[in-house]
């Protein structure tokens, strides 16, 4: 899964890598090492610009945010539990097949936190017992320090409790899709601990390689069978993974200490 991820670039940095043409300076957003669900993040989309002349659709670096409300929805109150969508199934359920068809994105990175789910302890979840206390956190990224540009979707809710002047009438949200986690060797596993992503999770975010980039954001795709084959995992070997301090698992932790490398898991926890 994707439940917290570090976003430290900044507009021109990613304005750069992903060939943006527009962005609204006013928009910026701190550097967050703690993003958690509900906040506002970045995204990339194609997609028209509003009451222009030419129908293209322009390549857009907006703010959005996380937890996505479908368009139908009668209140917002379910978008903190749509945060990810499963790639397996996205273009079938009612929830996110429409943005599937038509409103997809790219959700950048510098890499996500996950939570190390043992064997035992995944017996426990697939029971429906509580989760064992102080797991470790893993931070995963590119091994080559590049963006991980994970794939998403996005809609629009209007709230129609609000007026059309009201500067909340509508929201834009994201979702992140996730895969099956690689079980190949990862490019520099930890001196201790997990030595595949599925050691640490059975899911991860999809990570879109730059040659999938422009068919991806494309909203003249719409075929969800050609769609779903951009959805397949990115070549093995392109990830790292090591531990990090327990005190990411708070949200009320936010800086670049929590991107540290530990020498080893943290005492008392799993691995």
């Amino acid at each position: 899964m994707c439940g917290r991820y570090a976003a430290s670039r900044g507009p021109e940095d990613l304005a750069g890598v992903f060939e943006v043409e527009k962005w609204e300076s006013e928009e910026t957003l701190a550097p967050d090492y703690n993003v958690a669900p509900t906040k506002e993040v970045y995204a990339v989309l194609d997609r028209p610009l509003k009451d222009a002349d030419s129908p293209r659709p322009v390549r857009q670096l907006r703010r959005l945010k996380w937890g996505l409300v479908p368009s139908w929805a009668k209140t917002p109150e379910g978008g903190a539990r749509m945060i990810n969508a499963r790639a397996e199934t996205v273009h079938e359920k009612p929830s996110y097949r429409r943005a599937f068809a038509t409103r997809r994105c790219i959700v950048p990175a510098d890499g996500y936190y996950e939570w190390v789910t043992a064997a035992a302890e995944r017996d426990l979840e697939v029971e429906g017992r509580k989760k064992r206390p102080r797991k470790q956190p893993y931070f995963v990224l590119p091994a080559d320090g590049s963006v991980f540009a994970m794939a998403g979707l996005y809609e629009f809710w209007r709230d129609r409790t609000l007026p059309d002047e009201h500067p909340l009438a509508w929201w834009a949200t994201c979702s992140v899709i996730t895969t099956e986690a690689e079980t190949a060797p990862l490019a520099a596993a930890p001196a201790e601990g997990p030595r595949t992503l599925a050691d640490i999770h059975p899911r991860m975010p999809l990570m879109l390689t730059p040659d999938r980039w422009d068919a991806w954001l494309d909203p003249a795709r719409t075929d969800p069978d050609e769609l779903r084959t951009l959805l397949t995992p990115p070549p093995a070997g392109l990830m790292r993974a090591y531990p990090v301090s327990t005190a990411v698992s708070s949200v009320r932790n936010n800086g670049p200490e929590l991107l540290k490398e530990l020498e080893g898991p943290e005492e008392g926890t799993l691995f």
